[in-house]
């Protein structure tokens, strides 16, 4: 099946209009009877070029939407509510910023890209010291500690994120346990290193 990039025709020889009065070439597609979902793209349906003009012609994308959920369609920042998990309301917690911190999207993205330049500058400074591996450089930053880190400071800079980020300091939810686990392998790299006084 070959596809002209421009006006959408699929050309075939063997799919026909699905028109019931029309017998030419199906060379265009609709949507189909069954919508994209979870199983899928769902079905197209495929028309000649006049009846697939006429179909769209009728065609009503906002059909079945109430008056909120076509202006929320229509919206030029549609979609930006979404929130990432970065952007959520309780992702601060590792310095880097949170979405309802700004009022415009564009902005939310640059002080992200911006925290995550300068940890690796961070991360890439404390392991040119020369006093940390790469990797405990990285432990540091996932600490949140810099270089002049003893260790009473480790101690009680893991507990206190221990306890933030358990499970039951919040309510049995989960969703910090990745960060949890990075913070007790931090941890444990940090504690054998020779570098931490």
């Amino acid at each position: 099946m070959r596809s002209a990039k421009f006006h959408g025709r699929h050309e075939t020889e063997d799919r026909v209009c699905e028109h019931p009065t029309c017998r030419n070439a199906g060379e265009f597609r609709a949507p189909g009877y069954r919508p994209n979902g979870f199983d899928g793209p769902g079905e197209w349906r495929w028309f000649c070029l006049d009846h697939i003009r006429e179909f769209n012609a009728g065609y009503d994308w906002f059909e079945g939407m109430t008056a909120e959920e076509i202006l929320s369609a229509q919206s030029p920042a549609s979609g930006w509510r979404t929130e990432s998990a970065a952007f959520s309301p309780k992702a601060a917690v590792d310095g880097m910023p949170r979405w309802a911190d700004f009022d415009d999207p564009l902005n939310a993205i640059a002080a992200r890209a911006s925290g995550i330049r300068s940890r690796a500058e961070r991360e890439a400074r404390m392991a040119m010291d020369g006093r940390f591996s790469k990797d405990e450089a990285q432990a540091l930053e996932t600490m949140g500690l810099g270089s002049n880190t003893d260790r009473r400071r480790l101690r009680r800079r893991y507990s206190e994120l221990v306890r933030r980020y358990h499970p039951d300091r919040n309510g049995g939810d989960r969703q910090y346990e990745v960060r949890l686990n990075k913070v007790v392998e931090a941890y444990q790299l940090l504690r054998k290193s020779a570098a931490i006084a």
